[in-house]
């Protein structure tokens, strides 16, 4: 029976780094590297790329991906997926970004896994992250967990307050999404939320439609590349975990 199709939405035009999805990453295409990952996940009976761009589309079959055109008026890559997903009939739905080179399969194993659990319409990855630094910054998103696991709220602010002396750790979201298929397909058809274009993050609008949001957590540090600056941190990060793993 087929459970799982995982979906890598590749837009070519980032606002902030214009074609970063095929910049070179120790000698492969960023894309490349979360796909290799992505394909070693357990869990997906199946695995496209979905892109607008022609340029992409023909760098993925060089490496030897399955890839789809998509529309090129979708606003986000949460839409992208949506139409790949609509084409097939796989119940659950993972949406991998495709700025993600650090992926590990068992983070995709683990989305899967708890969507088979228990039928929650959303999951999502969060790890525990004692950084102070990485607490004020708004380029690393915050949530908050209720005791049944679901998030309460997601922010670029530092969230939950911390008096001073009082910071511990906080919840760093995982961009890495898992749906119901039928979930999905209604998701996107919601307008936008009032606090999704304020904090700039989608998922706001699955909580303000009061949808739950499962929180999976997980230990893998990643390191998500949004500038060209985040290029050089990934490739330092390699090559300090290749020489302690020599």
């Amino acid at each position: 029976m087929k459970k799982a199709l995982g979906v890598i939405p590749a837009r070519f035009a980032s606002a902030r780094f214009p074609g970063k999805v095929l910049a070179e990453l120790a000698g492969k295409p960023l894309l490349q590297w979360v796909y290799e990952a992505a394909s070693l996940a357990s869990s997906l009976d199946k695995l496209i790329i979905a892109t607008d761009d022609q340029r992409v589309y023909e760098k993925v079959l060089t490496f030897g991906a399955e890839v789809r055109m998509t529309a090129p008026h979708h606003p986000s890559g949460t839409d992208r997926v949506a139409e790949v997903a609509r084409n097939f009939d796989y119940p659950l739905i993972i949406n991998i970004q495709g700025d993600e080179p650090l992926l590990q399969p068992s983070m995709i194993d683990d989305l899967v896994a708890a969507l088979e659990k228990e039928p929650v319409p959303m999951v999502t990855l969060a790890r525990r992250n004692n950084s102070a630094e990485d607490f004020f910054d708004p380029n690393i998103v915050k949530v908050v967990v209720n005791h049944q696991g679901n998030a309460l709220y997601f922010s670029r602010a530092p969230i939950p307050y911390a008096s001073q002396g009082s910071f511990d750790y906080f919840w760093q979201h995982i961009g890495l999404y898992g749906y119901q298929r039928d979930f999905l397909l209604k998701f996107v058809e919601l307008p936008r939320s009032s606090l999704e274009e304020k904090e700039r993050l989608e998922q706001l609008r699955a909580l303000e439609n009061g949808f739950s949001i499962k929180i999976v957590s997980t230990n893998v540090k990643t390191l998500s590349v949004d500038t060209p600056e985040d290029i050089i941190k990934v490739e330092k990060f390699l090559k300090d975990r290749k020489v302690k793993n020599a």
